[in-house]
């Protein structure tokens, strides 16, 4: 039974780790689960994102973080990488889990066993979990493979399947926030493809030139569509079937400077956890986005907070109700709330609108945990980067290592290669790179001598 609104504590850290699980858990990296089963949407995310499968070894380095116990198991969908694994062991000092792999078609197999009982073939991962007396088992998301393995290892999930996916639910949030009498984006409801048209006619009537579709379930831009051009509804483009694939579709204005007074719009966004009886709000970064609104990075603090008094406090009001609203989904775990933040001409407040809830592990849990775990005082930059040139591992840790970039513990600034992604080369194409310093504009200088360091094609790639 999930407690009352009132019994829900809300606290606000301040920059500092709250207190994290105290379980151990074997975490299973199923990203290509995102959505719940809509396969052409996973599709869809494997042809945008690319190298998909080595994003899950960014748990490496927090999983020990977010799980105080030395034996966790993480269950990666691709080899970790070595050089990267002694890195984060022996020169950060990290602890690191006990790791193993599960490709996602070896996931999808074990699920279609469970469903059908059948009597699974032997698999490593499966044998890890009852010899290291394993109690709990996560994800990324907790879909019916999830579940089924928990129930077939004996374990509990950390979040329900129906938490899981209410919790990550676009179209739950919105009317959440409208029944809370919180600021959202004006919305028309799409029941169809067929909808999106008058949808898009309405919203040019209240005096919007663009809008943006959105599925209910979507992540790193999938699911969402920007319409950029209301004015001519002839050529609005086609809405993939599988936006609907949750039900009906979320049609909203989209704000940017020049329409309804506006002048300046900024992406906060807040890093929560979740558990039984407590709401905690540990960090608060800027987002790094594309044109498209398409996650690229994160750096904490945001640079104006503190020219906008009050601006915090409301952040903190709203994520007060709206992670409350999480909780009795009855999700558990770490989660982000992304804002837009609106300054309009003439006002001297800005507005604070939720965006959405991202009901997971998100891009910016990584680098918030490790950076806090490092300098609790101090800020980061993460930011995901495309190398022109492939490069091995040992030859990327050389690059930052010669010039002094490379972070270590003792120096309190520098840079962690936080993840890499490898194409079929085995190469390294892209990866994750988090700045560590004092203060914001140090991070900025770390991010610049990243770029003579690396080989990099700038402000390229998305999370």
């Amino acid at each position: 039974m999930n407690p009352t609104d009132n019994e829900i504590a809300f606290v606000d850290t301040h920059g500092q780790l709250p207190p994290l699980w105290d379980r151990r858990v074997a975490f299973f990296a199923n990203l290509l689960a995102l959505f719940y089963g809509n396969e052409l949407q996973t599709e869809a995310l494997r042809k945008e994102v690319g190298e998909i499968d080595s994003y899950s070894a960014r748990l490496i380095p927090i999983m020990n973080l977010l799980f105080h116990d030395s034996q966790n198991l993480l269950v990666l969908e691709r080899e970790p990488d070595v050089s990267l694994c002694n890195y984060l062991k022996n020169d950060l000092g990290l602890s690191l889990p006990h790791l193993e792999v599960l490709p996602h078609q070896e996931y999808v197999e074990i699920g279609n066993q469970i469903s059908k009982s059948q009597e699974l073939k032997p698999v490593a991962c499966l044998e890890k979990i009852k010899k290291l007396d394993i109690d709990w088992i996560d994800g990324y998301v907790t879909d019916e493979i999830i579940a089924g393995i928990a129930n077939h290892t004996g374990c509990k999930t950390i979040t329900t399947k129906v938490a899981s996916r209410d919790g990550n639910n676009k179209l739950k949030l919105h009317q959440f926030l409208m029944d809370a009498g919180l600021p959202a984006f004006e919305t028309v409801i799409a029941e169809s493809p067929l909808d999106i048209k008058p949808c898009a006619l309405e919203l040019q009537r209240r005096g919007y030139r663009a809008a943006v579709v959105r599925a209910q379930i979507g992540a790193s831009g999938i699911g969402m569509m920007r319409l950029h051009d209301l004015s001519d509804l002839e050529t609005l483009p086609e809405i993939p079937p599988y936006f609907f694939f949750e039900g009906a579709c979320l049609v909203q204005g989209w704000l940017e400077p020049g329409i309804k007074g506006i002048e300046k719009i900024r992406s906060p966004s807040t890093q929560l956890f979740v558990n039984d009886t407590t709401v905690y709000a540990y960090d608060m970064t800027e987002q790094i986005l594309s044109q498209e609104s398409i996650h690229q990075g994160n750096i904490s603090p945001p640079p104006y907070m503190r020219d906008w008094p009050g601006l915090r406090e409301e952040t903190m009001r709203q994520a007060e109700l709206v992670g409350r609203w999480l909780q009795n989904t009855g999700y558990r775990g770490t989660a982000s709330i992304d804002w837009l933040v609106i300054e309009r001409a003439g006002q001297s407040e800005l507005e604070v609108i939720v965006c959405e809830i991202n009901a997971r592990v998100t891009g910016a849990t990584y680098p918030s945990l490790i950076a806090r775990h490092f300098l609790p005082e101090g800020a980061w930059l993460l930011r995901n980067l495309r190398l022109k040139i492939p490069l091995s591992t040992v030859d990327l840790l050389n690059m930052f290592e010669k010039p002094g970039h490379l972070f270590y513990p003792d120096k309190k600034a520098g840079i962690i290669p936080l993840n890499l992604n490898f194409g079929s080369d085995n190469l390294v194409h892209k990866g994750q790179f988090l700045c560590l310093a004092e203060t914001t504009a140090a991070c900025l200088k770390y991010l610049h001598l990243a770029e003579q360091d690396l080989p990099v094609q700038w402000d390229s790639d998305r999370d």
